[in-house]
């Protein structure tokens, strides 16, 4: 398991997410409401659409583009049209650094 550095807690609002990319692979970074940080693929799988680019409230991710939604701690497809879950990583923060463990 290789853990990366991927951004600063605070470049993550509450309730947020945030793009990171690396290896030619995008991923999407949550921080939760109670400050905890989550890790998943960053493409919705209903579509290729970017979910930093959805609505986060609480632990839900909206897909931006036909509003499927995902729990974010464990990828699980909460909302049509998206059926297939995510992929999730596991995430940490040490030091106010975000960091994911890209298996």
């Amino acid at each position: 398991m290789t853990w990366i550095t991927a951004v600063k807690l605070e470049d993550i609002e509450q309730e947020g997410a945030i793009r990171f990319d690396h290896g030619g692979r995008t991923y999407a970074i949550y921080r939760g409401p109670d400050d905890s940080v989550y890790c998943t693929a960053g493409l919705c799988t209903h579509e290729a659409i970017h979910l930093a680019d959805g609505l986060v409230m609480d632990f839900e991710v909206e897909c931006p583009k036909h509003s499927g939604a995902f729990d974010y701690r464990t990828g699980e497809a909460l909302r049509l049209p998206a059926c297939e879950n995510l992929k999730t990583y596991l995430a940490e923060v040490i030091d106010g650094e975000v960091r994911v463990a890209l298996i």
